[in-house]
């Protein structure tokens, strides 16, 4: 903990608003010999030569910057000692508005109501570096050897990728070949500039490249038997078709690339009735093999015929089930819907498809054949916008947006039916082949392709909430799993081209490297890269309820023989899931415990005078998307409520109740959980920590209405972190029905 505390001011960032100089006397006679320096700077990043100067002469082991937002200067201060911020510009001075709503005039002083908050956050400050240590890093071996899953296209880029670092490489593939899917591609979509002509694949070069590299171990006909450990000392059970390998593994780069769609739900279309309809991945097989000889062929890319007759069936055997046993109806309906989204998934790559087969069909045929591209949607994603707009002049390409309503036989021939044509003019489609999409489904989706040594099970959790593909947030972190340490790429993270492939596996790779380092140097690779903590539990107290072991999103935690939770460091994200699960409170970080943030609660000064002095309100603020909305809000002068204290949390999952009892019992009259959206559309960077946080927050619930307290004294609230706008409205609409309701019956007791 920290016991010699120095505090600066920045008067740059922070003056005019407050006095900074009664503010510093405060805090030297608050806290006495715990801080041994208060210093208001003109400049505060002008004099960290100065900070360090003081950290030497006065053996200083914490240091308090107050003034702009940590995530505004963080990376000008580089110090030998504890480092905490007091964020005074953003979300006090920037922020603030008077009680009764009006602006501040500061020529005329520094509002009463400030001072309070800004007095208020300084002491949390410190109370939090008291509360604090240096964590040590949990190192592990850090192996330089990188397995890969899968060698088709995306797998035989990432072990040529990896092997160029100078790491070793271990290439597992469940065929007897190499080269997977692309082995079915007669020529690729445009791989390099200028992106206006499709490019053979050259596998057979790919292939040799990586067999004939000593640094790449080839497996074929294998599979991964079981994958235990922790990143940087992973330990891979492969098995051949002679025995069973182990291998020291430090990163996974997941490649196994996808399966195609069940042909039921193509068979509306008319898939499976007869050779003139085929999909895409079909059409590309006869196209390598020769077998193609039609005149006249027509891609049809417009779905909503599958779509409607999938809904239909599924609402149909629903109601079947519903009537003979009642039970399974609503899982059936869900799934069936769900696979038939991987139509849709696959739109981008099905549209570049559609465009490189009539361009190879019309190359084989000197441009004698006729070729028909109907779509409801034409997807082309990047750059090969250059392949789309010259295949438009395409001699024997014809291309146009139309409701394809139906598709049936005549004679030796397809008719399609064509609707709300670019032309003007319904029309019915004669032609002799009929090529339909394929739908990509990731290999994840059918099979258990790593067999994980995990309590958590074998497999990527909650797969069927993501259709399958196994990224944990697409929108922050691409490539990354729910397991630390396996990183996705390509077609099992989702569909694309071959070209989005390649660069995809060098991602992917980049992520394995970062992963193995990290680990070697017992930090965090994300999403806190660089975090040095890790969870520390009091096994004396612990109950071996396994709630952390449960709910942490990641899998960090195995039970030894006793179901002692057994923690795996180099696999925790270090958001604190565990200790806000925790109910006897034995998990902690160094840097951040259940006995720190109960400590800046009740360092808030709250006042008995409601009426007058107005309620005290807690915010918990997800340092992820609400704390930044936070800032972004305050720099815009979106101000709201003084009367609110705000304190960032890892996660919202990291929350436990205690804090929200302490926040009680010490008088606050409410609490805003404000984190990240959850559900369908979530945008958690912990996966599931403000979904568990709703959760918990029901217990709590119950806990409040037990005390006399009403539940509704304590809500949980989504933002993104692009919401700035919205989050002032939030608060002040929350701090609005708090002051509604009154003070908080524990005040002043």
């Amino acid at each position: 903990m920290a016991g010699k505390i120095g505090v600066y001011f920045d008067m740059q960032n922070i003056g005019g608003g407050l006095d900074i100089e009664a503010l510093a006397s405060q805090t030297r006679e608050k806290w006495g010999e715990l801080v041994q320096v208060v210093k208001v700077c003109p400049v505060l990043a002008c004099t960290v030569d100065e900070i360090k100067a003081d950290i030497a002469s006065r053996q200083l082991d914490g240091v308090l910057l107050c003034g702009t937002s940590p995530r505004a200067e963080a990376d000008v201060y580089r110090l030998p000692v504890q480092i905490e911020y007091v964020n005074l510009r953003e979300q006090c001075v920037l922020s603030y508005k008077n009680p009764d709503g009006s602006p501040p005039d500061f020529a005329a002083g520094a509002p009463e109501a400030l001072t309070i908050m800004a007095r208020d956050y300084v002491n949390m400050g410190v109370v939090k570096l008291q509360k604090s240590e240096n964590p040590d890093s949990a190192v592990v071996s850090g192996v330089e050897r990188v397995l890969v899953i899968g060698g088709g296209w995306t797998g035989l880029t990432a072990a040529a990728e990896t092997a160029a670092t100078g790491c070793e490489v271990v290439l597992v593939e469940k065929a007897d070949t190499l080269g997977g899917a692309a082995r079915n591609i007669p020529m690729a979509s445009p791989l390099a500039p200028f992106w206006t002509d499709k490019q053979p694949t050259n596998l057979s070069e790919k292939i040799s490249a990586v067999t004939g590299n000593p640094k790449i171990t080839v497996y074929l006909k294998a599979r991964i038997e079981k994958l235990q450990g922790q990143p940087g000392e992973f330990k891979a059970g492969i098995i051949t078709s002679d025995n069973t390998v182990n291998v020291d593994i430090g990163a996974v780069v997941l490649a196994t690339g996808w399966t195609p769609l069940d042909e039921k739900y193509l068979a509306p279309m008319g898939l499976g009735r007869g050779p003139n309809v085929l999909d895409a991945a079909q059409f590309g097989k006869m196209l390598v093999a020769g077998n193609i000889t039609a005149g006249r062929i027509a891609f049809v890319l417009d779905i909503t015929m599958a779509e409607e007759a999938a809904r239909e069936a599924a609402e149909a055997m629903a109601d079947k089930v519903d009537a003979e046993s009642g039970e399974g109806a609503d899982k059936f309906v869900k799934e069936d819907l769900e696979n038939i989204r991987h139509l849709a998934y696959s739109n981008a790559v099905n549209s570049v498809a559609a465009l490189r087969l009539a361009d190879t069909v019309c190359d084989k045929t000197n441009d004698a054949a006729q070729i028909f591209i109907l779509y409801k949607n034409m997807t082309v994603p990047g750059i090969l916008e250059r392949f789309y707009r010259k295949m438009q002049d395409r001699p024997g390409i014809m291309m146009t947006k139309a409701d394809v309503t139906e598709i049936r036989e005549a004679g030796d021939n397809m008719v399609v039916v064509c609707k709300n044509t670019l032309l003007g003019m319904d029309f019915d489609l004669e032609v002799d082949l009929v090529v339909l999409p394929t739908g990509m489904v990731p290999i994840t989706a059918k099979d258990v392709v790593v067999q994980f040594d995990y309590r958590q099970g074998p497999d990527f959790p909650d797969l069927q909430l993501f259709d399958g593909f196994v990224d944990s947030n697409y929108i922050c972190f691409p490539y990354e799993t729910r397991r630390t340490g396996v990183y996705a790429a390509g077609c099992v993270r989702q569909p694309m081209t071959m070209d989005g492939c390649e660069e995809d596996a060098k991602g992917a790779v980049l992520k394995a490297m970062q992963c193995i380092a990290s680990a070697s140097r017992g930090v965090a690779v994300h999403p806190r890269s660089g975090d040095a903590s890790y969870p520390v539990f009091n096994f004396v107290r612990c109950t071996q309820c396994k709630r952390c072991t449960e709910e942490c999103p990641f899998g960090a935690l195995d039970d030894d023989e006793k179901g002692t939770p057994k923690p795996n460091p180099a696999r925790c994200r270090r958001c604190g899931t565990c200790f806000g699960a925790c109910p006897e409170r034995v998990v902690s970080f160094a840097d951040y415990n259940i006995d720190q943030i109960g400590s800046m609660i009740r360092e808030v000064v709250v006042p008995k005078d409601f009426k007058k002095e107005g309620p005290r309100i807690l915010i918990l603020a997800c340092e992820n998307d609400a704390y930044p909305a936070l800032d972004m809000a305050g720099m815009r002068h979106r101000a709201w409520s003084p009367f609110v204290r705000i304190i960032p949390v890892r996660c919202l999952g990291s929350v436990n109740a205690i804090w929200v009892s302490d926040a009680m019992s010490k008088g606050f009259d409410g609490v805003m959980l404000l984190g990240c959206k959850y559900g369908d559309d979530y945008q958690c960077h912990f996966v599931k920590g403000s979904e568990i946080c709703a959760k918990r927050k029901e217990n709590i619930a119950e806990t409040l209405n037990r005390l006399g307290v009403k539940p509704e004294r304590v809500e949980q609230l989504e933002v993104a972190v692009d919401e700035y706008d919205k989050v002032p409205v939030l608060i002040d609409s929350f701090v609005g029905r708090i002051i509604a309701m009154g003070p908080n019956p524990f005040k002043g007791m």
